[in-house]
Formats: C-alpha cells, structure tokens, sequence
C-alpha cells in the first residue's frame, strides 16, 4: 500500500516510521523542516497524569514505546522516567487528585499519593508550601529537537521517502486515491494521513470534514545551567490557569519552564507564535511557586510554536468520515508530545490492518457533527 503522510512534526514521522515497518510504501511531505513546528516547541513532558481518561490507553501504548525507542531508532532521544510530580497546594486541589486518582486506576493508571513531609523528603526545594503531590514514577520527559528527526530518520533507513521545504499547493482526489502537487514534485498514494498539526483541519476541511479548532501559541522560557538536582517534571494540581505552571531540569542543567501565560492566537499565514515579553514576570512568579530558586536565576530564551488546540481538547485520529482512504491524526491541543509515538504506531495499525487495538472513538473526526 502507497500511503502519503502531509506533515512532518512527530505525529507524522512517527506515523511514517510505524507505517514503512509495517510494509507500506511512504512519502512524508513537509513543507518546511522536520520537526520544526510545534514539535520542536514543545516542553517535552512525557506525561499521564491529568489526561481525559479516553486518552490514557492511547498514552499507556505510547509509553512502552517511549521505552524502546532508543533501541528502536538507533540514537538516544534523551527519554528518561524520572518520574512526573504535580503539587498542590490547597484542599479542592487535592479532592480533585484523589477523584481523578480513583476514576484513573481502572484505566492502568496509579498514582501515588505524597504527603507534605514525604515531599520534603522525597523531593526537597518544590513547592516549600504544598500540603501534598501526586507521582507517577514511570512517566518523566524527552528531547523535543531530537525525536521527529529521529523517527523520520529511522523510516527513511525503512524505505519512506522523506520530503522537505514542500509547500502542498493542491490535493486531489481521484477515487481511488490522492494526488498531491508541491514545488518538489506530484505524488500519488492510495491513502493520505493528515497529520498537519494546527494546519489540519484546513486539510480536513478540503474533503467535508469540518472540525472546530483553534491556532495558539504557548510561552516557553529556559534558564542558564546549573547543579543538576531536579530529576522528574514538575506540575501542578489546580483549577486557576493563572497557576498552571510547570517545569524540569535537563541533564545539562538548565530548567525549562512553560504554564501559566495566556496562550496567544496565532495565524495560519505564516504561522509564526512568538513569546511576549510582558507575560513573563507573572509566570516566573508561578513557576516561583513551585520552585522558589528560579527566581536567583537567569532566564536566558523563551520561545512560542503554534499548535491546534480543539474545542473539547481532544484530538482528531482515525478515519475520514467524507473520504475512502483519507485518515487524520492532529489536533493534540498542546498535549499531544508524550502520545506521539503510540499516535504513529495507532495510525500504521489502522491504515494498514483496518482495526486498531486501542480505542480511538472518542477521536472521531465528525464527533462534533454528530453531537450538534
């Protein structure tokens, strides 16, 4: 089977990836570099904790791949379970812990519940006033500028054909597949995955299937080095957005920071996010909050990446519903870094097999079309 993936982030190079090693014939189109959208912008958190329960198989899956996926691509993508830790710091915080704790336990999700002293010990210098937090030892963080080279690395060892600097100017379908004209060239496919990130529903659109989804930027920023002493990420429980901070310490010892600055609008032509300056003084107080030290340190970048946040901040995986052939997987709403690997391994599934082990229903793409 000739397959056509449009999009090269990490749902994409997975995708084509997962896709070349199950057999088929893949050209991945993106219309700059790998890796160079939201991808690259991401703060790179490896993350179960706090998903929408439909989410967890999905995360569950790709979490063993995360595992593997040294051995699997050939490099070190700098995934390491240091363990994800989300604080909390006032009572209705730590009821909805224990809710979401108790609702998650028969989806394959433990997490295990710390007490303020344990904290202390555990884990000293975050979050100094937290009554308790939540662990999730196996999650923990990756490199975001090495992961979709990586996999689109590895598919292209496979056989895929892998193509940059290809803006698609005009996709067509002919009944029995896709065409799709670029300044690199024509290329034909029996089927086409859509996984064009904030641009996708654009794609979608092109064939009937309409989804409401929204182009954001989020602010990221990163210190100079220091001692490394942090080892899990770092987050926190609460319902106030103005708090959401969150942050790790990579080995090299800066920390990156993200959380708790009003996500920017951003437009598709050209789609370039940027950081705003002003919004960094609160959300230094923020992240302050959970680690009292980063406010001695310097801040040496921040940087924004526009991803495609959709109104119930699920995302868009598995068939088109207009369109024999068409698949779409987009839409992560700024969350979709640690699904990655199992979103390309789901997609490859379903392509190539016509089922998917892990449910994907609640992804449908006319889920809202169905509910209006």
């Amino acid at each position: 089977m000739d397959v056509i993936v449009l999009g090269g982030g990490l749902m994409g190079a997975a995708s084509a990836y997962f896709l070349a090693k199950r057999g088929a014939r893949v050209t991945l189109i993106e219309r700059n570099r790998i890796g160079t959208g939201a991808t690259v912008a991401s703060f790179g958190n490896i993350r179960r904790t706090g998903r929408h329960l439909s989410q967890l198989p999905l995360a569950h899956r790709s979490l063993s791949l995360w595992g593997e996926a040294e051995k699997m691509l050939g490099r070190d993508v700098e995934f390491r379970a240091t363990g994800h830790i989300r604080l909390i710091f006032d009572e209705g915080s730590l009821a909805d812990m224990r809710a979401y704790a108790e609702a998650a336990r028969p989806w394959g999700l433990e997490l295990e519940e710390l007490g303020s002293r344990e904290l202390r010990s555990r884990f000293p210098g975050l979050g100094p006033e937290a009554i308790a937090a939540s662990f999730s030892p196996q999650d923990g963080s990756s490199n975001p500028r090495l992961i979709a080279p990586a996999f689109a690395e590895a598919a292209r060892k496979l056989g895929a054909e892998i193509v940059e600097g290809a803006q698609v100017e005009k996709i067509t379908y002919t009944g029995s597949g896709f065409l799709i004209a670029s300044p690199k060239g024509t290329f034909a496919a029996e089927c086409l995955l859509n996984t064009a990130g904030a641009w996708g529903a654009r794609i979608a659109a092109q064939f009937g299937d309409d989804v409401p989804l929204d182009a954001r930027g989020p602010q990221m920023g990163v210190t100079e080095p220091l001692p490394h002493r942090i080892l899990p990420v770092v987050g926190i429980w609460t319902r106030d957005k103005d708090h959401g901070a969150y942050l790790r310490q990579v080995e090299r010892g800066n920390i990156v920071f993200g959380g708790a600055a009003e996500r920017v609008a951003v437009d598709l032509d050209p789609g370039h996010a940027a950081a705003d300056p002003m919004r960094l003084p609160s959300q230094l107080r923020a992240v302050a909050r959970l680690l009292p030290s980063i406010a001695q340190v310097a801040v040496i970048r921040t940087w924004s990446g526009c991803e495609g946040y959709m109104r119930d901040m699920l995302p868009v995986m598995g068939r088109s519903a207009t369109t024999t052939g068409l698949f779409h997987a987009f839409g992560f709403s700024g969350h979709g870094f640690q699904l990655g690997p199992g979103v390309g391994d789901a997609m490859a599934e379903l392509i190539m097999t016509d089922r998917c082990e892990t449910p994907l229903d609640d992804f449908r793409v006319d889920r809202f079309s169905r509910t209006a």
